[in-house]
């Protein structure tokens, strides 16, 4: 073990489970789902990742409305499950563990996108910014989504928990919320995207209220220990917009996770100062995972002084896919082709080379 690593490399006990180090590898849509559905050479893709603590995979949709990108997985079917069970079979064998992320759209979509019979949802019925790739007709201004009605969000909330509970039944070792980079679950939290008067909308209590409900339904469906969150505060990816009230309202949000006992919360780092980032431990009370620009020593360093207990690594791990053993021996690491990140096939995917 490379002694100016010891935190990072070290075992630690998230929830039920035990991780061989602290090094996760970040959920990082990949686009190679073709039908929406998981296939073998994610399950290589993943499997090849394994010696990492914790693999959190690409953003999954629960729901056929959720799809909103090209060629990105579902797991609301049984064909889906199946699909993921190659991925979980092998990372499992290896000796690795994985959890899910649920990610919903949201109004980040086009219709293209979406099969048939889904439609564009969310809070409120204003368009995101900006346009998308479809396959079928390149890029694609974002479309107006359909707000979703109060007597609808239960059965949003129901897909999130049929999709927790078929990811356990596949295999998973837990689940990761998706509450951040403007799709659904941030889209409730934003007053530029939720423009509601009924409970889910107004004050900032509101907005937080789908979270709460969500976080809640699912951890009582899989278990607490099972069910992460990721957020990200002051991010503005996907035409997000706050009002003055932001640091309070997810202060406010931190503690009700808390309550309900999550079994750690993700953040990304980039928007947010280090004394909120401690704040919102505080509030939060439970492990944290930071992600944002990460090398090996600054991970060694937050760790050590406890502001984190895990630290997520993004785009190093698509070019190194034995990026655990390349930091435990100061391997130099390698660079991703970034023209090949959401490509449909295994270029720039499966066939970047361990050093071994």
């Amino acid at each position: 073990m490379n002694q100016e690593l010891t935190n990072l490399l070290s075992t630690y006990k998230l929830g039920a489970i035990q991780l061989a180090n602290r090094i996760v590898m970040a959920p990082m849509t990949r686009s190679r789902a073709l039908g929406n559905i998981p296939n073998q050479l994610m399950a290589d893709y993943y499997t090849q990742r394994a010696s990492a603590g914790l693999i959190i995979t690409e953003g999954v949709s629960p729901s056929p409305n959720g799809l909103g990108y090209s060629r990105i997985p579902g797991l609301f079917n049984e064909e889906q499950a199946a699909g993921w069970k190659l991925t979980t079979d092998v990372v499992h064998a290896k000796g690795g563990k994985i959890f899910i992320q649920l990610m919903h759209t949201g109004r980040v979509a086009h219709q293209l996108n979406l099969p048939a019979g889904a439609e564009v949802v969310a809070p409120s019925a204003i368009a995101a910014a900006g346009s998308m790739w479809t396959d079928t007709q390149g890029m694609q201004e974002q479309v107006a989504p359909k707000a979703i009605p109060t007597n609808e969000i239960a059965d949003v909330i129901q897909e999130y928990v049929n999709s927790a509970k078929l990811a356990i039944a596949a295999g998973f070792d837990g689940v990761e919320i998706h509450g951040a980079n403007g799709y659904l679950p941030m889209q409730f939290l934003s007053p530029g995207s939720n423009q509601r008067t009924d409970q889910y909308g107004g004050s900032h209590e509101n907005r937080n209220r789908f979270v709460l409900e969500l976080a809640t339904a699912v951890a009582d469906a899989i278990g607490k220990d099972k069910t992460g969150i990721r957020l990200s505060p002051f991010n503005k990816f996907n035409d997000i917009t706050a009002d003055e009230h932001e640091e309070a309202q997810y202060l406010a949000l931190a503690e009700g996770l808390g309550k309900i006992g999550l079994v750690y919360m993700h953040f990304l780092t980039f928007t947010m100062t280090p004394e909120f980032i401690a704040n919102m431990k505080t509030a939060f009370g439970g492990p944290l995972m930071l992600n944002g620009g990460y090398t090996a020593a600054r991970a060694e360093s937050d760790i050590a002084s406890g502001k984190c207990e895990l630290v997520s690594f993004g785009s190093s791990y698509i070019a190194n896919p034995d990026l655990v053993a390349r930091m435990a021996s100061g391997a130099e690491l390698a660079a991703p082709d970034q023209a090949t990140f959401y490509t449909p096939d295994a270029k720039g995917y499966t066939d970047y080379p361990s050093l071994n």
